[in-house]
């Protein structure tokens, strides 16, 4: 992913991405580089348009199903509630020993 991301950065900038351009990129923040998988992203990127990459990878991940508010949101508002909800009730358990004037341990 390290290496896409030099090489994505590289071509915003309008550079020609190339070994030595991704080598230095990743290298200026301090990550080690490895040669073949510098060389397995340029062989697998060659000659293809990254805009054109991009919009294929959008369109594969719109078909991927997510969860939306009715499902996983409302489940997981649902179960915060209820912690929050417990809480306010232990809260409330140890606020009555402090009224009573003395603690368990005093």
């Amino acid at each position: 992913m390290k290496y896409l991301a030099a090489y994505l950065l590289l071509n915003a900038a309008g550079s020609t991405p190339n070994s030595d351009n991704v080598k230095a990129v990743l290298e200026s923040v301090g990550i080690e580089v490895e040669d073949d998988q510098v060389s397995k992203l340029l062989s697998s990127l060659e000659g293809k348009d990254v805009a054109e990459l991009i919009t294929e990878g959008n369109e594969k991940l719109a078909a991927v199903p997510a969860a939306g508010p009715a499902t996983g949101g409302a489940a997981a508002a649902a179960g915060s509630s209820e912690a929050a909800a417990e809480e306010e009730a232990e809260e409330e358990k140890e606020e009555s020993d402090d009224d009573m004037g003395f603690g368990l341990f005093d």
